[in-house]
């Protein structure tokens, strides 16, 4: 999940990811209050951007002015640190108060967060995208707040599809028509990107597996070598086989491919919001439209990534400060403007509200509230990831109920 979100930021920015180490927290301002009277709320965070610690002091300064008894203590990592840095804190008994990171049910786990409900208003609450907020849940009691989403829908070169007499699909039979008519058209254009190659895999798989009503599984259990995901599989081999794709799928990676269709040669491909940033720099010329991304019978989905906040318990003493944070940071006032900062979506709903009117973000804004999301709760879903990275391109050459065996196998093997 990190990557996704990293990089689309890193591409919409044109920033390079800092390391930006410290030297901790320290131990004298540990306890719930300071000797003055203050209460030091530690905060641990990730660098998205090279804005990211400016933006993040930004907040920290406005907080403080209108709560002079909460001090906020900042401490940015590269990601590459970052989980290494949190659990030598853990270790020490020096955990954050405030953590943005991305997995946390190992924390649950060990009963060191706080439920989210404990640590926010029910203003708060109530505003995040449910399902972005389901999402965040580990047996049905949300740990960790959703902080920052990304979500993916179709690149529609407008200029291809009306060559090849066709309009933007929404559903798979429409999909396969539109794309092997713009293929037909020759010259080198592919009528959909499929990168089915090792780079993510995972998130291909997930838009065709989901899309025909299947699912990777949930908390308890991985799913794949299912009839629902069979129908996903099997519509990528038709896909393949009809010359709807570029060549060789099975290899392809995203991130070259996604270049490709920035220089107008390929009619359709599923994309993510820094997407529009690169083709206003690559190439601001391309006539395009962003819609849903079809699925088997045109019903609305995206695959959803989001990374979150999560506070740890520590001194009890320290909750209301926490939840006063929480509230201050998520009013749309503060938080829109760093989601904007980072070139991602917000999970609230009063932030996709404010940003409505932005045209370029508008498709993925809409479809937000029908996200779904890896099983990243289920200790085996990194087997899974791993798998549908060195095995999903077979499909290109085996058949769909082979691939997904195979798939199976490897994750129920760890």
């Amino acid at each position: 999940m990190k990557k996704s979100l990293r990089f689309g930021a890193v591409a919409l920015a044109a920033t390079a990811t800092l390391t930006l180490a410290s030297c901790g927290f320290g131990g004298s301002t540990g306890g719930g209050g300071d000797a003055d009277g203050e209460t030091t709320l530690d905060l641990l965070v990730p660098s998205y951007s090279d804005a990211t610690k400016g933006l993040w002091e930004d907040v920290i300064d406005g907080f403080e002015k209108e709560n002079p008894d909460i001090k906020v203590e900042l401490e940015v990592q590269s990601w590459d640190n970052l989980e290494k840095v949190v659990s030598t804190k853990i270790q020490a008994g020096e955990a954050p108060d405030i953590y943005n990171g991305g997995p946390f049910a190992g924390f649950v786990g060990d009963e060191l967060l706080y439920p989210v409900k404990d640590v926010v208003s029910d203003d708060t609450y109530s505003d995040f995208q449910d399902a972005f907020l389901a999402n965040a849940e580990v047996d049905g009691t949300a740990y960790a707040l959703p902080l920052i989403a990304s979500a993916r829908a179709l690149f529609v070169n407008n200029a291809l599809l009306e060559q090849a007499g066709v309009e933007a699909p929404k559903n798979w039979d429409e999909l396969l028509d539109a794309a092997t008519k713009v293929s037909a058209l020759g010259g080198g254009v592919a009528g959909y990107g499929m990168p089915l190659g090792s780079e993510e895999a995972q998130a291909e798989a997930a838009v065709w597996l989901w899309g025909g009503g299947g699912s990777f599984g949930d908390a308890s259990e991985i799913t794949i070598d299912t009839p629902a995901n069979l129908a996903g599989a099997e519509q990528i081999k038709k896909m393949i086989d009809a010359g709807a794709t570029q060549a060789d799928p099975g290899s392809t990676q995203r991130s070259p491919l996604m270049d490709i269709f920035i220089q107008g040669k390929i009619g359709m491909q599923v994309g993510l919001p820094p997407t529009v940033g690169q083709i206003e720099e690559g190439n601001p010329e391309l006539d395009y439209s962003i819609v849903p991304i079809p699925t088997e019978d045109g019903s609305p989905f995206t695959l959803g990534v989001m990374d979150q906040l999560m506070a740890f318990q520590n001194d009890g003493d320290k909750q209301e400060a926490i939840t006063t944070f929480f509230d201050y940071y998520y009013s749309a006032d503060v938080y829109v403007p760093w989601v904007q900062a980072e070139g991602f979506l917000p999970v609230t709903k009063s932030g996709a509200e404010q940003l409505s009117g932005e045209e370029a973000l508008k498709p993925f804004l809409d479809v937000l509230p029908d996200a779904q999301f890896y099983p990243s709760t289920n200790a085996k879903w990194s087997a899974a990831d791993g798998a549908f990275k060195s095995l999903f391109g077979q499909l290109q050459t085996k058949s769909a109920q082979d691939v997904l065996t195979e798939i199976q196998a490897q994750v129920d093997a760890g």
